[in-house]
């Protein structure tokens, strides 16, 4: 075809076989949202909640006030007896049968029921669910009166879950496995059901098998059809950005319709497109082509990369019965917006340089990506108190620490709209898991239909997005196949069987459905050996292979702050060590008269339980003994600084290693979030506060870093300077080492020397012997370096060396810390006031990792934590979230630690 002829096409927005006609007139499809005056009970109505619950709902959520809070003291084992209960939820509602006589349609639809449930109207039996995942819709047009009664009767989960295992394991098909550690204080066969899996315990959270109306019931009245979801297909030639559209409907009827499509995309196209058609009820979807010239677009990047550029789409969808066009008033009408970003993404397979297998890269928009971030669980356990604030909380605080990709873990949900939308507009990438999570899975026919329309419904609503880079069919399974963690290797070929049945056949098989040409091929799990995988038919003797996929990894007793201890992956999806939230966190979950010392163990899911924690702490800091009146405090505090240490030495391990023969290319630490005040691997808290990882994170992240990395065995520390920045300024860069005492403030020597970066890649900088520096009046257990990379007298990035543990360490005494608070000020936000403070803090020596935490029930933020205090002044600014302004501040409101205080305790 003539280009100058397709580009006036172009620019009239058709497309070819596209016929622009006149619009058929219709009113638009009515919703009814059932969201107020529903009432719960339990089977034999000893709870009731009459007239005034609205959705979303659960019934832990439901009752405040006449029941405590589930996530509080020791409530998650002392409210189970809910989760034994059946539930039934009741909405009374009038409907004017009347005035909608005409309409032809009535569908009563359920986003989201947590899990098995009956669903009666009227008394008549509508259906049953058992997917907490699925949308579940039902033709209710010859049942709607005048008078309505909507019913969902839901059985308990752990009953409904035992059901199916004993059932399955009567068939001698059994699936492990049974049940979690008993420090899980959980729940048994949570893999029977398709419901978030972690909602019977997992390591970092408690057992709350929650039960409810998760998501939204609305009244959908329509004409035939009406549309549900969206796909747009990115891809790019040399000229031209290609939109592949497909335009998905619910259509319960069982005859064929016509259907008019009409596509506004104001900042991309001059004029509508506009499509008519007749639609076949059994698929009912419109599939087009929309082309878009380079020049008129701007791309999509993702964080730190360039513009996080979003284009509004709108549909609008007309579909009647009959050739002569809608009745008059007919509801005919739905339409969808959502917005695009322009960009491809790839991953790279391709031969690694050291010859061994295969590398596991990124490429966005041509540029290899190094990916940075960390591993995402739902903001809370319980589904429906899953909120747009606390969800945008945690995607900006990644972003603020320089994230570029998180991993959505199949432990979870799929997670709202607005949480990819979100993702879309702050430029991170979203690695989606399927929800399979570190377990086999049955894989009886009614499963198997249950799993396809989930993934077939999910994958069809976050397909479009710009965020969302690759889909994985599970987590860890694989692994736990191979590796015999619930003793498969008994029946292996029947398990292997199974799984790539579920797999192969039918998540990754629905995925392929929907795949894109600007999204990598779904992975079959993670960890896994990538494409390398398919010679296995996708189950590996060591889906761990350093050499090829990505790799989970994780060690408690090796030291943490060696980087020896660390794989040389090509991407690392997963690792981590656990940590403890701050002392005021636990003020405010404990409850009154609780020990806090059980409390903390009650909470340790860990099934070594503290083990993991203090075999680091006795390595590195000076941990008091458990009789000693601190040793609560030293834990909580102490935890923290491994735990921010280990992850840093591990994350920049893996940036270092970028332009070695390993080629490492992604860096994504468990995990991001918490769901309950409790030991886990979280760098922000339950209630939304950073702890020592997330402010370190925003450092070891940080698109320009100097590295500083110890190599035992040559007594060789290894200085990298790591650039993200694909075009950046090399001049007037210096790498200052400074040598410090313990007991002095100042550095006691200092050496530079000229640097230089390397655009989008790591410059080698400097191998230093340390025993050369380490002379006169120096040695490991007096002296500490401190390494900074400025230009000019800016100062970019900067990282500590300890040659010694901290608690052996000589020099270290009282730093006589005092502070004051000043520069108070308190502005209106949107969710209400924000108040901000200064805290000017004096020493009189060394100051080892001061610690700051507000004992203020309030969401903050702090400048900086866990730093290293060797000046005599230092000012920390906080920021506090709170409903009105805070007048009065004391002294008491800041708690300050330093390791300093419990060296005399060593």
């Amino acid at each position: 075809m003539n280009k100058k002829f397709y580009d006036r096409l172009l620019g009239l927005g058709l497309v070819l076989g596209v016929l622009l006609v006149g619009r058929v007139e219709g009113d638009a499809v009515e919703v009814i949202e059932l969201g107020s005056n529903w009432s719960l009970s339990n089977q034999n109505s000893s709870f009731t909640r009459l007239l005034n619950l609205t959705l979303p709902s659960g019934i832990y959520s439901a009752f405040p006030g006449l029941l405590p809070n589930v996530l509080e003291s020791y409530n998650d084992v002392n409210l189970r007896w809910m989760a034994y209960d059946n539930w039934t939820y009741i909405n009374e509602f009038k409907f004017d049968v009347e005035h909608y006589k005409r309409v032809r349609s009535f569908n009563l639809t359920f986003h989201g029921i947590d899990t098995v449930a009956e669903i009666r109207l009227n008394r008549q039996l509508l259906g049953r669910t058992d997917n907490m995942f699925v949308r579940y819709s039902y033709d209710v047009t010859k049942l709607l009166e005048q008078e309505n009664v909507l019913e969902v009767e839901i059985t308990s989960p752990v009953w409904a879950a035992l059901a199916r295992a004993r059932a399955l394991s009567a068939a001698d098909r059994s699936v492990p496995p049974d049940c979690p550690p008993e420090r899980y204080h959980g729940e048994c066969h949570v893999n029977m059901l398709r419901k978030m899996q972690a909602s019977f315990a997992w390591d970092w959270g408690p057992a709350v098998p929650s039960m409810g109306l998760w998501k939204s019931v609305q009244l959908e009245m329509y004409e035939v059809a009406l549309l549900r979801d969206v796909d747009v297909d990115i891809s790019r030639n040399e000229t031209h950005w290609n939109m592949h559209i497909s335009c998905y409907m619910d259509a319960l009827g069982k005859e064929n319709f016509n259907a008019q499509l009409i596509f506004y995309a104001v900042e991309l196209l001059n004029q509508t497109v506009v499509i008519s058609q007749p639609v076949s009820h059994l698929s009912p979807v419109i599939v087009f082509d929309q082309a878009v010239p380079i020049a008129d677009v701007v791309p999509w990047w993702p964080n730190g990369y360039g513009q996080q550029k979003l284009y509004p789409l709108h549909f609008t969808l007309n579909a009647w019965l009959g050739a002569t066009g809608p009745e008059l008033r007919a509801k005919t009408k739905s339409q969808k917006s959502l917005r695009v970003g322009f960009r491809t993404l790839e991953l790279v397979e391709r031969p690694a340089p050291d010859g061994r297998g295969n590398t596991f890269l990124f490429r966005v928009n041509g540029l290899e990506i190094f990916m940075k971030g960390s591993n995402y669980i739902p903001s809370h356990i319980l589904p429906e108190n899953q909120t747009a604030e606390s969800v945008g909380y945690l995607l900006e605080s990644a972003k603020e620490a320089h994230m570029n990709m998180i991993r959505v873990w199949g432990g979870g949900v799929y997670e709202s709209d607005f949480f990819y939308d979100k993702a879309d507009s702050l430029g991170i990438l979203i690695w989606q898991d399927m929800m399979f999570a570190c377990a086999m899975y049955p894989t009886t026919p009614e499963f198997l239909a249950s799993v396809g329309e989930e993934v077939r419904q999910n994958a069809k609503r976050l397909s479009h997005h710009a965020s969302i880079a690759i889909f994985a069919a599970n987590n860890e399974n694989e692994a736990a196949l191979v590796q015999n963690w619930y003793h498969t290797l008994a029946d292996l070929d029947r398990f292997k069987a199974e799984y790539r049945e579920l797999y192969l056949g039918h998540v990754v098989h629905e995925l392929k459905l929907v795949s894109h040409s600007g999204r990598p091929e779904p992975l079959v799990s993670s960890p896994s050996n990538g494409k390398a995988s398919e010679k296995d038919n996708y189950i590996s003797e060591n889906p761990q292979d350093e050499h090829n996929g990505d790799v989970h990894f994780y060690d408690y007793f090796k030291d943490a702050w060696d980087p020896n201890t660390y794989p040389r992956p090509r991407f690392a999806s997963e690792y981590g060590i656990q940590s403890l939230p701050g002392a005021y966190a636990w003020e405010r979950s404990k409850g009154v008269g609780v020990e806090l010392t059980e409390l903390m163990g009650h909470r340790q899911h860990h099934p070594l339980a503290m083990v993991p924690i203090t075999t680091q702490l006795f390595q590195h800091l000076p941990l008091p003994l458990p009789e000693d009146k601190d040793y609560n405090q030293a834990l909580i505090y102490f935890s923290q600084i491994s735990h921010a240490m280990a992850t840093k030495v591990e994350t920049e391990l893996y940036r270092s290693l970028r332009d070695t023969s390993h080629n490492t290319m992604g860096a994504l630490y468990w995990q991001l979030n918490d769901v309950w005040v409790a030991p886990s691997w979280s760098g922000i808290d339950f209630y939304g506060n950073w702890k020592l990882l997330h402010y370190w994170a925003r450092d070891f992240l940080a698109p320009i870093a100097i590295v500083a990395l110890f190599d035992k065995p040559t007594g060789l520390l290894e200085i990298s300077l790591v650039c993200d920045e694909p075009r950046v300024d090399t001049s007037q860069l210096t790498v200052v080492g400074n040598i410090h005492l313990w007991s002095q403030l100042m550095p006691r020597q200092s050496r530079n020397w000229t640097a230089t970066l390397r655009p989008n890649g790591v410059q080698y900088d400097k191998v230093i012997p340390i025993k050369d520096w380490l002379q006169g009046e120096f040695n490991e257990h007096n002296a500490y370096f401190e390494f900074q990379l400025r230009r000019d007298q800016t100062l970019i990035s900067r990282t500590y060396f300890f040659p010694s543990s901290i608690a052996s360490a000589v020099g270290i005494a009282d730093p006589e810390l005092e502070f004051d608070i000043s520069s108070k000020t308190c502005v209106d936000t949107t969710s209400g006031k924000r108040n901000s403070i200064s805290i000017t803090i004096t020493v009189k020596r060394p100051a080892v990792f001061v610690y700051l935490e507000l004992q203020m029930a309030y969401r903050y933020k702090l400048s900086e934590n866990g730093y290293m205090q060797t000046t005599p002044v230092h000012v920390v600014h906080a920021t506090i979230e709170s409903s009105s302004c805070i007048r009065i501040w004391r002294k008491a409101n800041v708690k300050i630690w330093t390791v300093n205080q419990f060296m005399r305790q060593a």
